[in-house]
């Protein structure tokens, strides 16, 4: 049930406030409504204008609606915690409006001027550079096709579906808003339901970056005479060179030359761990993965993917997760893995801090090719015993470590179905899985579950989009936390399972869940529990943890309240075990309270604003309104104070 309330103005601080901490939520909306004719370049920079010219230029700025701090339970599916804050509504409802008015024709008099092209509009300004985001998978290829071909307005529905998980009825409401007709909004709702929700979406603000054409540049300076001269240069050269890749493949020429830089890229300088030299090693982790594959003695394919790495051409696909250089390398790499997986040649390279992945058509001598790196430094044995060695259609295949005997899909969401055995051939591949990286909707949740030798009990990794798969762990933070998956572990993420997607691509090493409070409801309303979920990064920095309620009466995972966010934090981690949250509940009997509840180390709990009372313990429940605005502290045992996550 909506609890949103009318307020009659908004502040500047408090929406400069928004667009800081939802700076990424508007520009991803933007850049899915403006449509994929404007080209990659020019369609991220307008899609950062229309984030950043959404800040109003006056003190104050009129709102809609204002919603309440804390979240309310609701009976709908959609996303709980997205939407709540009024800065960012308005904001979004700016972005949209800003977005579909570029859309449409210019008018005079009241009729369109469709043979009137429109004032480009002020974008964000990058000279010598081209900026584009990290390029996807077929599939999201796919999806980039299906969108350019809908209406503006339903580009609109699709993405506050699939980034704030508005339903149709709000989505109405915002179009309407925004200044579409009714009809268009009919059309867009159906057309909008016909789009894959299932698929990753582009990330706008993770973006490469290449230069513009350095000799056109440079050209500008010169004489007529000698740019004629430099073209039929050009156009000679161009006429003798052979077609296809050159020894190097699509890599970019050779910038300068430098004896360490080229030993690097030397194919025969590649380091090889023998087969069992992981047995004898002190550590393990990726610098004692054996080299396996078919094509260990193929040089072409090893130099190939080793010049692209130092210089990617403008048909490589580079990606990279947060945090993560994707300079040359700075010496010999280490080869782990050269061999055709699923109709392409791949080549698994280790540097000491980062994974690159090399793939190419097996075949092809042009074309476009995909280069991915990943920050790995640090990795242990459960978080380096897997990495994603091919992803197409869905499905995944895993290259898994030397010391992994045997490999299993276990499914989050049922977690008392036993795990399905997967096959692994001979140099280490797993048959494809199907994953749910980005599936918003949620219905299946599959996980690899792998058994280590030596490592008495198995442990879980999940496909969050990424080159490397995050662990899975559960318990408190410290020295509770157990990366262990058997099946009771697995009831705990079922619940947690359906928040993973929200953290897909951003670097993430690990995530744990932790249930850190139960809760008897009023009313008979049975027993509740509080679990809190932490997401790790490679980088250390970017860390997210957000808090769940799981209401008894809701069984079905998918369908639990988040009630609390918070990113570059502390909170549900060995730093700062403490946590406290809180929602408004509406019980069996349509009372509306305030539940509250907190961490072992939380003594008592304080209510204030619309709704005030104080309980000893560290659960409460107080009366309260629907729509209610409240503050919660907690007293801790040293006698410390803890305030609510995300306040």
């Amino acid at each position: 049930m909506d609890t949103r309330r009318a307020a009659p103005a908004l502040a500047l601080e408090q929406a400069e406030a928004a667009l800081v901490e939802h700076y990424p939520r508007l520009v991803r909306i933007g850049y899915l409504i403006l449509p994929p004719s404007l080209g990659r370049h020019r369609r991220v920079l307008s899609a950062h204008a229309l984030a950043q010219r959404a800040l109003p230029r006056g003190k104050s700025a009129e709102a809609d609606e204002v919603p309440p701090v804390l979240p309310a339970q609701r009976d709908g599916s959609a996303e709980q915690g997205r939407g709540t804050d009024a800065g960012y509504v308005f904001l979004r409802l700016r972005v949209v409006r800003a977005a579909l008015a570029a859309q449409r024709p210019a008018r005079l008099a009241g009729r369109e001027l469709r043979w009137l092209p429109r004032a480009p509009s002020p974008l964000p300004r990058v000279w010598g550079l081209r900026l584009f985001p990290r390029a996807g998978e077929s599939d999201e290829i796919a999806l980039e096709q299906r969108l350019g071909g809908l209406e503006p307005a339903a580009r609109a529905v699709y993405a506050l579906r699939r980034v704030d998980g508005l339903p149709a009825s709000e989505a109405r409401l915002l179009l309407a808003a925004a200044g579409e007709p009714e009809e268009r909004i009919d059309a867009a709702l159906r057309a909008a339901d016909e789009v894959d929700g299932a698929v990753p979406l582009t990330d706008p603000c993770a973006l490469q970056a290449r230069p513009t054409d350095l000799l056109r540049r440079r050209q500008y300076t010169r004489t007529a005479l000698v740019g004629g001269a430099a073209l039929a240069l050009v156009l000679t050269t161009m006429a003798v060179l052979p077609e296809g890749w050159g020894p190097d493949g699509p890599a970019a020429p050779p910038y300068s030359e430098n004896t360490a830089a080229e030993a690097a890229l030397d194919p025969q300088g590649l380091r090889r761990i023998p087969a069992d030299g992981w047995r004898q090693a002190a550590r393990t982790d990726f610098s004692v993965w054996p080299a396996r594959g078919s094509s260990l003695d193929d040089t072409g394919l090893l130099r190939r993917a080793l010049a692209v790495w130092a210089r990617p051409g403008d048909e490589v696909t580079v990606s990279s997760t947060p945090g993560t250089q994707t300079g040359p390398p700075p010496g010999p790499a280490q080869l782990l893995f050269a061999g055709e997986v699923g109709g392409a040649s791949v080549v698994m390279l280790y540097d000491g801090l980062r994974l690159v992945r090399y793939a190419e058509p097996t075949g092809a001598r042009e074309g476009g090719v995909a280069l991915d790196l990943a920050r790995v430094d640090g990795a242990e044995l459960a978080g380096s015993s897997a990495v994603v060695v091919q992803r197409g259609d869905g499905n995944t295949r895993y290259l898994t470590a030397p010391w992994v005997t045997e490999v299993s899909v276990a499914e989050l969401l049922e977690p008392q179905r036993p795990a399905a055995g997967l096959a692994v051939d001979e140099q280490g591949v797993t048959d494809p899985i199907h994953t749910s990286s980005g599936d918003t909707a949620c219905d299946s949740f599959p996980a690899l579950e792998l058994t280590a030798e030596g490592v008495e009990r198995p442990f879980l990794l999940a496909d969050l989009g990424e080159l490397t798969p995050a662990l899975l762990t559960h318990g408190a933070p410290g020295v509770g936390q157990d990366g262990a998956a058997p099946t009771s572990s697995r009831g705990q993420w079922a619940r947690v399972a359906c928040q993973l997607s929200l953290v897909s691509g951003g670097g993430v090493r690990s995530v744990n869940a932790w249930e850190f409070a139960e809760q008897s409801l009023p009313h008979e309303g049975g027993t509740a529990r509080w679990v809190c979920g932490r997401a790790e990064t490679w980088r250390g920095t970017g860390a997210r943890a957000w808090t769940q309620f799981v209401d008894p009466s809701s069984e079905t995972p998918g369908h639990e309240v988040v009630t609390a966010r918070v990113e570059d934090g502390t909170a549900c981690g060995p730093r700062d075990p403490g946590v406290l949250s809180g929602l408004l509940w509406r019980s069996p009997e349509e009372s509306w309270f305030l539940l509250a509840a907190g961490s072992e180390q939380v003594t008592e709990i304080a209510a204030h604003g619309g709704v005030t009372g104080r309980r000893e313990g560290r659960t409460m429940a107080l009366p309260a309104e629907e729509g209610v605005q409240a503050r919660l502290t907690g007293k801790l045992a040293d006698g410390g104070e803890l305030v609510m996550l995300g306040d």
